[in-house]
Formats: structure tokens, sequence, C-alpha cells
């Protein structure tokens, strides 16, 4: 079922996302509410609960796509039925503002949950490889293997080694805002996945320095840094410098350069599953949600 959790969604970009899973193969369902349209939101958070609480609640829908992710998911997280979560995992896939939404599946009923491309879909910027990536993390339980790009702009941030744990994360600014709240992981020894976009480096900075004064990076097993895309502003530091600076004496490995997040060509993962990361190969590799 294709739900609308966070900011309003269009329709002919959805209709392309729709045209990409039938070719799969798969019977896409449009949530009652998909096109609801409140200001910023996706009509009101009691509705896009709804929506989510329908999915899981119906054996028939085996998967919860996110048309896309904006700002809202934070708002009627706690409106989830998780007792019908729990008693019928389905795979959710999403990114952006949908982190608020698999960090609050992942508390109330430790779902792993895939970060992947919404479905109103964007050949320009998720072409090709990028629709197989969602497919093979939606439909197979292959692991994935996601490798670092030199062209990326956190291509340079680098701490040698090999980590293994949970990766846990995906939006930097949705993980910073889940302090406080009952949806903030415990990250002891897992893989953190950071990514963001249209993020000033001062902004990058502060976000990260507030996770690591919380102390909530000091028990890290490694980071997986995905792509900071539009992450620049008049100052002479780039989002690389600052993720250097903040990321590169916490004692773990950390890989840049992984293509995941709001770039050109952004790859699929799993989270809340086991993975490895190896700096040496330049490799996150992940274990599948779908069993």
């Amino acid at each position: 079922m294709l739900v609308s959790p966070s900011g309003p969604t269009r329709p002919e970009r959805v209709a392309r996302g729709v045209e990409l899973l039938t070719g799969w193969g798969l019977r896409p369902v449009l949530a009652p509410h998909v096109y609801e349209r409140q200001g910023y939101l996706a009509g009101d958070d009691a509705t896009r609960a709804e929506d989510v609480n329908r999915a899981f609640a119906d054996p028939e829908i085996r998967g919860v796509l996110c048309t896309r992710g904006g700002y809202g998911a934070q708002r009627m997280v706690d409106a989830i039925d998780m007792a019908a979560v729990r008693r019928d995992p389905k795979v959710v896939a999403g990114f952006s503002d949908i982190t608020a939404l698999q960090l609050a599946l992942w508390r109330g009923a430790r779902l792993a949950t895939v970060h992947g491309p919404g479905m109103a879909w964007l050949d320009d910027r998720t072409p090709l490889r990028s629709a197989e990536a969602l497919h093979a993390a939606l439909t197979t339980t292959e692991p994935v293997t996601v490798a670092r790009v030199e062209t990326e702009e956190t291509a340079d941030v680098l701490v040698p080694g090999t980590a293994t744990g949970p990766l846990i994360g995906g939006n930097l600014c949705l993980i910073v805002s889940s302090l406080g709240t009952p949806d903030m992981p415990d990250l002891t020894g897992a893989i953190l996945l950071v990514e963001d976009v249209a993020e000033a480096p001062y902004r990058v900075d502060r976000m990260l320095t507030q996770l690591r004064r919380s102390g909530a990076l000091a028990k890290l097993a490694g980071v997986a840094v995905g792509q900071f895309t539009n992450c620049a502003d008049e100052w002479p530091v780039s989002v690389a410098d600052v993720l250097t600076d903040r990321l590169g004496d916490l004692g773990v490995p950390v890989l840049g350069g992984l293509p995941i997040g709001h770039g050109t060509g952004q790859l699929t993962v799993p989270v809340g599953v086991p993975a490895t990361l190896d700096t040496a190969a330049g490799t996150l590799t992940v274990s599948p949600a779908v069993q």
C-alpha cells in the first residue's frame, strides 16, 4: 500500500511509481488518503496515521511504501498501532522525513525497514540503478552491498577499519530530532547511517555536536556516511570537512561516499539489520530486511 505519512505528494509522480511497481509484478494499492493535503502535511495527523494502521491491519497488504518525505511523520507516529505491526510485520520503505517513522517502528516493534526512494518517483534523480536497488531490497532475501563512490562529496570522509553491528539511522536531521523522545535508538554497538539535504555545513556541525554532547555516539561501532546533497554555503568549510571533524575522533571506522540519501543515483539499504562496514574495500554490506 502506498501511504503519505509526511508531506503532500504529486499524483503524476506517484503514477510513475505505480507504473514501476506494476512492472515488477507487484499490485500497488493507494491508501484512501494518499493525496490529501493540509498545508505542508498530507492531511491531518489522525488521517495519516489511519492509512498506515490500515496497511498493517490488512493481511492482504505485504508492504507499506511511502510516497515521499517532507515533514510530518513525527506528528503521527504515536498513533501507530504497534501491536498490529508486531502481529503482522511488513516491509516499510521510505527515507528523509520517513526516518522518524522508521525509528518509531524500530522502537515499538523492532521492525527492520528499508531506507530507499519514495514512490513519488522521479526518473532524473533515481535512474535504473536506483530502481533495481529498491526492487532487490523489497523482493529478495539477498544481502545488499553499497560501494563507496569517489565522486560523492563525502568520499574523503574516512577513518580506516572494519565494523559490524545493526545499521541504524537515516536522515541526520530526523535522528537529532528524536533526541529526548522514546524513539531515539540506543546506538551501542551500532553502525550509524547519516545523510541529509540542504543543510549548511554549520548546521550539520550543530547536529553532530548535539549528538556527541548527548552521549548518543559514545559507544558506536562505526559510521556509514551517505549523500549530503546541496549542503554548502558562503563559508570556506565544506560539509566533508565538518563530517571529518565531528566524526573522525570517535575511535570507530567511518566510511563516506556511499550513494545513500537525497542525491542522484540514490541506492537502497535495509536498516535495523546486521551490517558490516569495511573501509579498505569501501563497502557497506547489509543483511536483508525481507525474510
